[in-house]
């Protein structure tokens, strides 16, 4: 939270930064530019309205220039989180995210929920799937001032195939539930493709693998042929495609077929590896999720009969990422916010720190996979956004201390001094949202297990 000598800044930054002030100019802090460079101490940086204007000597005030003082704290990109469930609501299982969540509800707890990630220090996010395709509805509403939140890249339903996708039988034959559109052919494949990208889809999203009844793991549930049926329909009409894939075949073939994005790239193999560096393709390998149920879970009650699982998972992945990452593979940081165990404005640092401790990455080399390359993720060319440099988006964070040093800090929300969101300060002074779960909003247990006979007589 805010200090009180910094709320009286951030007040004037919020009512003086537009197009016709003179801006904000941050002075004399340490600039981390989210390039990868070393952090640039006692370098001024100058916004004004959506741009950063100036960085350093350059950076010069004027007479109706509002200058903060940021010495002694680190100016950088505000994060991006390239794999955020905004629509979602935090549910606990895939039982209360699918038959739980009708479309006004959903909507209603996602306007409620999405400023939290401005206050957590994330200044863009991609929604890369949602319920009842409401992604493209937030993000405009998000843009046309309606509601307080970070830039937003949408997807709509995930496509999947008839096997299904992470939520087993519970996802139908066909047709459509929560998240999920199963398509039944080929044809339909594309048809759907063309009709997401006419409804404002920014991205096009699919569950190359699914969870399947008496099977471990996740299996490849996608042929090549349809892969290319969506992404080639895609691409045709300027859309990128993200594909969740679980295992090292569904990543190879993403890539192969030209999937933009790959989420997890789980057990990451040679042939998968080969053809990821050969397609470009980016990889937002996402561990938070798994990562907090395997350090977590067992402190708020979650089933932990696969922590062993998860961690050799995160292992595994890691050591065959960090070769991609020295081949030039562009690694994403996503924080898959939108779970009980990942709720909203809590964990989306948390992929830096395993991106530093299981990758081996330098803390500046995650920060860029946080900032820079989160470009991507939101449609924006490279040095755009995500970066402190002249003519970038005006998204920035102040924050009191060095994370070249330790990442961890950014996930602490007590350390963010201010954040600006195209360019305006956002109010870091007001109390955390709570509020009341709404009727049928959460499943209901009549016991957490059986009440047998022996029970009821030890």
């Amino acid at each position: 939270m805010a200090t009180s000598a910094t709320s009286a800044a951030t007040s004037a930054a919020t009512s003086t930064t537009s197009a016709t002030s003179g801006g904000v100019l941050l002075s004399g802090g340490t600039v981390i530019d989210g390039t990868g460079a070393a952090p640039r101490p006692d370098t001024d940086v100058l916004i004004d309205g959506d741009r950063i204007v100036a960085v350093g000597p350059s950076a010069i005030a004027t007479a109706d220039t509002v200058t903060i003082d940021v010495g002694g704290h680190t100016v950088m990109p505000g994060l991006i989180d390239s794999h955020c469930h905004m629509t979602f609501g935090e549910p606990s299982s895939n039982d209360e995210l699918f038959f739980h969540r009708d479309p006004s509800t959903a909507m209603l707890v996602a306007a409620f929920n999405v400023p939290k990630l401005l206050r957590a220090g994330v200044t863009g996010f991609l929604d890369p799937d949602g319920i009842s395709d409401l992604g493209p509805a937030l993000r405009d509403g998000i843009e046309a001032g309606l509601v307080e939140g970070p830039r937003m890249a949408a997807g709509m339903n995930a496509l999947l195939t008839a096997a299904g996708g992470t939520a087993g039988r519970l996802i139908p034959d066909e047709g459509i539930a929560g998240y999920a559109h199963v398509m039944r052919d080929r044809s339909e494949m594309v048809r759907t493709t063309r009709q997401q990208v006419k409804y404002g889809a920014d991205w096009i999203k699919i569950l190359v693998t699914g969870s399947l009844p008496n099977r471990a793991g996740e299996l490849t549930v996608w042929s090549l042929d349809e892969l290319r049926a969506v992404t080639d329909t895609a691409h045709a009409l300027e859309t990128p495609t993200v594909a969740h894939c679980r295992n090292a075949e569904s990543t190879r073939l993403a890539a192969e077929a030209g999937v933009d994005l790959i989420f997890h790239a789980s057990f990451l193999d040679e042939p998968a590896l080969d053809a990821v560096v050969e397609s470009g393709a980016a990889i937002a390998p996402t561990f938070t999720f798994l990562a907090n149920l395997a350090d977590h879970g067992a402190k708020v009650g979650a089933m932990t009969t696969q922590v062993d699982l998860f961690r050799g998972e995160i292992a595994a992945t890691a050591m065959m990422l960090r070769r991609a990452h020295d081949a030039g593979v562009r690694l994403l940081c996503g924080s898959e916010s939108g779970f009980s165990l990942t709720p909203y404005g809590h964990w989306h640092a948390r992929e830096l720190e395993i991106f530093v401790d299981a990758l081996g990455l330098t803390p500046l080399e995650a920060i860029t996979c946080a900032t820079r390359n989160g470009a991507l993720a939101l449609r924006r060319p490279e040095g755009s956004i995500g970066v402190v440099a002249t003519g970038a988006a005006a998204d920035l964070l102040v924050v009191d201390g060095d994370p070249s040093v330790d990442v961890t800090i950014l996930g602490d929300r007590s350390r963010l001094r201010h954040v600006f969101s195209r360019g305006r300060a956002v109010d870091l002074d007001r109390p955390w949202p709570e509020r009341a779960i709404l009727p049928g909003e959460k499943v209901g247990l009549w016991s957490e297990r059986q009440l047998t006979w022996e029970i009821a007589h030890p």
